[in-house]
């Protein structure tokens, strides 16, 4: 099931970095680990579900490209990121 839209817009103006902004690495990466938290809770009841298993592993390469992307551009902004979302990072 994918956001709704005002799950979506909360989750937007809590992260994003100036007023006009909808689409920094900052907002996609909070938006995909909302999506990746539905679609882990959807796997824990149904184990066997393997295309909703590649789209999740998807999903978390994509956000792992946007924080590494944003770990060499802005260190603190990303330790800053990580503990909201509450990720895991390598120190």
């Amino acid at each position: 099931m994918a956001l709704l839209q005002q799950e979506k817009q909360q989750i937007i103006e809590s992260y994003r970095l100036h007023d006009t902004d909808t689409g920094s690495a900052d907002v996609q990466v909070a938006l995909l680990t909302s999506r990746i938290n539905q679609l882990s809770q959807h796997l824990q009841k149904n184990p066997k579900d393997f295309n909703s298993r590649r789209g999740l592993l998807m999903l978390i390469g994509r956000r792992k490209r946007l924080l590494n992307y944003i770990a060499k551009h802005s260190p603190d902004r990303f330790r800053e990121l990580a503990e909201r979302l509450n990720i895991r990072v390598k120190k």
